[in-house]
């Protein structure tokens, strides 16, 4: 009984673990580019009371008798899905259409990536997020361009006073790592490569490596499904009961074996 008390406590804190993701994906609902996590669980190690295979006579073996300790999470993974896109109207909102992300780079001088296409410009021309992050390659807007636009291969230009042709300002970059999912979130809407992303991988919107396009005047919303959530919370909900039962069946059972011995 003393397994069955620590087995439960087990699932009620991996139960608590996967409703904090949960409600991290709620309130994350209306985060542009936002990607939802999934929390992963793995059963925990075995008290072998009998080791299978072991040999019970010289013809027979024995089937085993095993018994679970709990378990635990494994993991948080990171669903890459697309998101619905947003009409805005706004010239310097951005949304992709594929795998790819932005890249900004930070006071710090380091590179993050983002999903969140809403950009504006500082009072120097540069594109920047909305923490100030710089968008890389940087790209500076005269103060007296107008009619700005940018092309779903990310070439942004814009008309100049006295210049009859529509001048180019730079080329937005994307890119995209072998395992998107194996990203680090740091918060602000910002990834950043690790170990298990793999390297980054930087093309033109539009190019072979599966970056994808630029919808201009377009946001990204959250790929969060409300309904999966709250079904998934439901579930969370039933698994932490189900072990807080375990729990107080156990406590019943101490119970009675006190009054045994009085």
């Amino acid at each position: 009984m003393i397994r069955a008390l620590y087995t439960a406590a087990s699932g009620m804190s991996a139960q608590q673990a996967n409703l904090d993701t949960v409600a991290n994906n709620l309130a994350n609902s209306a985060t542009a580019g936002f990607r939802r996590r999934r929390l992963q669980f793995e059963d925990m190690i075995y008290q072998n009371m009998i080791t299978p295979g072991s040999p019970e006579s010289q013809q027979t073996t024995a089937a085993g008798l095993q018994i679970g300790l709990g378990t635990r999470t494994a993991a948080t993974e990171i669903i890459m899905t697309q998101g619905d896109f947003n009409q805005t109207g706004n010239t310097y909102d951005l949304a992709i259409q594929g795998q790819g992300f932005f890249q900004v780079s930070r006071p710090d001088g380091t590179l993050a990536y983002t999903r969140s296409g809403n950009f504006h410009l500082t009072n120097q021309g540069q594109i920047v997020t909305t923490e100030g992050d710089t968008l890389v390659p940087s790209i500076t807007i005269p103060s007296n361009a107008t009619d700005i636009t940018i092309s779903q291969y990310g070439v942004v230009s814009g008309n100049i006073p006295g210049q009859n042709t529509p001048q180019q300002f730079g080329t937005i970059q994307l890119a995209t790592f072998a395992n998107p999912a194996g990203l680090s979130s740091v918060g602000g809407n910002l990834f950043e490569q690790t170990q298990s992303s793999g390297n980054v991988i930087t093309d033109t919107p539009g190019g072979t490596t599966g970056v994808g396009t630029l919808q201009q005047h377009y946001l990204e919303n959250s790929n969060v499904d409300v309904v999966s959530e709250f079904v998934q919370m439901i579930l969370a909900q039933r698994a932490y009961e189900s072990n807080s039962k375990v729990i107080h069946v156990a406590d019943d059972m101490y119970s009675q074996i006190n009054n045994l011995v009085r």
